[in-house]
């Protein structure tokens, strides 16, 4: 979820910075799981379809995406 940084980001916004079209499998094959991982958060986690819903990266997230900015 390195498109992410240090921002909050909508799915369409994370899928545009990613370059992808499938909102099915982005939400499958890589936003569920980082979700499940605790790599991200969700900005209204008690209301998952929020019509304002964003993401961010959690502490451990940062952490990697830290990591993979530096090298």
């Amino acid at each position: 979820m390195a498109v992410i940084g240090t921002n909050q980001m909508s799915v369409k916004e994370m899928m545009a910075g990613a370059g992808l079209k499938q909102r099915p499998n982005f939400i499958e094959y890589s936003l569920n799981p980082s979700l499940k991982e605790g790599f991200v958060k969700m900005l209204y986690p008690d209301k998952p379809n929020h019509p304002r819903q964003k993401y961010l990266l959690t502490v451990k997230g940062l952490g990697v995406y830290n990591d993979y900015k530096n090298n």
